[in-house]
């Protein structure tokens, strides 16, 4: 601080100082500015909590003394720090680093379901199909059965907005039997090529491949292409753990198992690697002593095998059999069998076993609407949603569900609502799992001003979580009044070194909280990004909070 002689000066002043801090460490309310502030001078900063400052009838700390104020705690010390706030109309209320690119996180499935919604509409479904090649004679079709997907990421799901996989099938058992099928002498084909090249982006990191949120996407997709284990520790440290496949059945996987017990406090460590070029996972690390017994959800390559074979089963219990077996087109240039190796196709459509010449369309069923998905995708904050909607712009826009058109789609999405994508965002994915990803706080809330605008806003806004309610920012301010909290509509984002919160916080005097006819007057948009941050999440999360609420109460 400035001038240290002033400490000296006299017995008054030294009491004063040292009552004032008390005051501010017992409170909790104090959050010190360590440097400069942005316009150079040096200050010193005050996020109250609750209603103190109000009450206290102490003039209100302006938006770019707060937003200074929380990005110069010693929290962010060695982090990178960027807010942006605007008003309702996209002028700029506060600024410190706001140009600056930093890993967004989850905050990037704002800008994927944003641009899904206002593209693609609310009520835009994805379809998967049932199909056959060869002849139906006699009630047995001599040729196969293909489930061709569409993309639903809900199939199969355990999510409250998917069908229950045992209705959806109900329903293909009922097309197939006013089909006239009754037995089928082919195969049951998974045909996920709707959605071409990878399932994961290439620069998701390797650990993260194997894990349930790191789970790439197909046009066929099952159980959220997840697998689960279930997992508890063994007698003691060093000992095997007791590991075994709880849900979907994968017989055909060779799953191997390099981990073991570790330590007290050590926590569940396990990661899977595999690839979709070969039904072999190997499940390495350590799961603590202590660790009571749960579910542990990994990736799954073969959503499309999985998915067949569930309903061969399916079929075979309600009495329609199939002799040749669940099966897909993995490979492309032959089946995935049981035994997890691959036989090869024909060329023609005789005996069923053709190519995508010849199919007869026997029916289809539908998702959930957009709307329901993108509201799932950001309260959960459900990568493989946002992977999905990702992916569909681009077969949308430009006939193609590979990451490259998907880049291309989004870009066209933005320049859709107004929004230039020629700085300020650097995209590489739809969820926000890479790294690469880039995005400015102030980019994020031009975008959020230009969705404000867009014929899709409501249900946008709808889909954005208050804060102690539920999904991702459930235990977020609990100690504030419920009227506050339900005005902060935000997605958080969040991965190691990085806590992300970007939305909007709606005026105390708008009792419309949907902002069907766009933003009511006194609405601010912000974006606060921090990366780098070393600090543990106990004391990042209080500051965000207590920022947020602060600027809740000077709207």
């Amino acid at each position: 601080m400035p001038g240290i002689c002033y400490f000296c000066g006299g017995i008054r002043i030294m009491r004063y100082f040292v009552t004032i801090l008390l005051i501010f460490m017992l409170s909790g309310q104090a959050v010190g500015v360590a440097g400069q502030s942005v316009h150079g001078a040096p200050r010193q900063g005050v996020i109250p909590s609750g209603q103190e400052a109000v009450q206290s009838g102490k003039e209100q700390p302006s938006y770019q003394e707060t937003a200074e104020a929380v990005a110069h705690d010693p929290t962010f010390a060695q982090a990178y720090v960027g807010i942006c706030v605007m008003d309702g109309n996209g002028k700029v209320l506060a600024r410190v680093n706001a140009d600056k690119m930093l890993v967004p996180a989850s905050n990037m499935k704002l800008i994927t379901t944003g641009t899904a919604l206002h593209m693609l509409g609310p009520s835009h479904t994805f379809e998967t199909s049932l199909a056959y090649d060869g002849n139906i004679e006699g009630g047995t079709l001599r040729g196969n059965l293909h489930i061709i997907g569409g993309g639903d990421p809900t199939l199969g799901s355990k999510d409250s907005i998917a069908t229950p996989v045992e209705r959806t099938f109900a329903v293909w058992e009922k097309m197939l039997r006013d089909t006239g099928i009754r037995r089928i002498e082919g195969h049951i084909v998974g045909d996920g090529r709707s959605f071409e090249g990878m399932m994961e982006e290439p620069t998701w990191l390797w650990n993260d491949t194997g894990t349930y949120y790191g789970a790439g996407v197909s046009g066929l997709m099952f159980y959220e292409n997840m697998q689960s284990f279930s997992v508890s520790a063994g007698p003691e440290v060093g000992a095997p753990i007791n590991i075994k496949p709880y849900y979907p059945d994968c017989p055909w996987m060779d799953f191997r198992y390099a981990c073991s017990t570790g330590k007290a406090g050590t926590g569940d460590r396990l990661y899977m690697y595999t690839s979709d070029l070969a039904p072999v996972a190997e499940i390495r690390g350590t799961f603590g002593l202590d660790r009571a017994a749960k579910r542990v959800d990994c990736a799954n390559k073969y959503p499309e095998y999985t998915c067949a074979r569930y309903f061969e089963n399916y079929l075979r219990r309600k009495g329609i059999s199939c002799s040749g077996g669940a099966a897909d087109y993995k490979l492309i240039t032959g089946w995935m069998t049981e035994e997890g190796g691959c036989a090869g196709l024909g060329t023609g459509t005789d005996g069923g076993t053709g190519t995508d010449g010849g199919k007869t369309l026997i029916g289809s069923t539908l998702s959930p609407t957009l709307d329901r998905i993108v509201f799932e995708t950001n309260h959960a904050s459900n990568n493989v949603f946002a992977e999905t909607l990702f992916r569909m712009l681009g077969k949308t826009l430009h006939e193609s569900a590979c990451y490259d058109s998907s880049y291309v789609a989004l870009n066209d999405a933005l320049a859709e609502l107004g929004v230039s994508s020629g700085s300020g965002i650097k995209v590489q994915d739809g969820s926000g799992l890479s790294r690469q990803n880039l995005v400015s706080p102030e980019f994020l809330c031009r975008f959020l001003h230009a969705m404000s605008h867009s014929p899709a806003f409501g249900d946008f806004l709808e889909s954005l979580p208050s804060p102690g309610f539920n999904g991702t920012l459930e235990y977020n301010m609990k100690g504030q009044p419920e009227a506050l909290r339900r005005r902060i509509k935000v997605k958080s984002g969040s991965m190691n070194g990085v806590r992300c919160y970007s939305g909007y916080i709606l005026p105390s005097s708008s009792g419309n909280l949907s902002c069907e006819n766009g933003l009511p007057e006194g609405t601010l948009i912000i974006s606060i990004m921090t990366n780098n941050c070393t600090s543990p999440n106990w004391k990042v999360r209080p500051l965000l909070d207590r920022f947020m609420a602060a600027l809740a109460r000077g709207n």
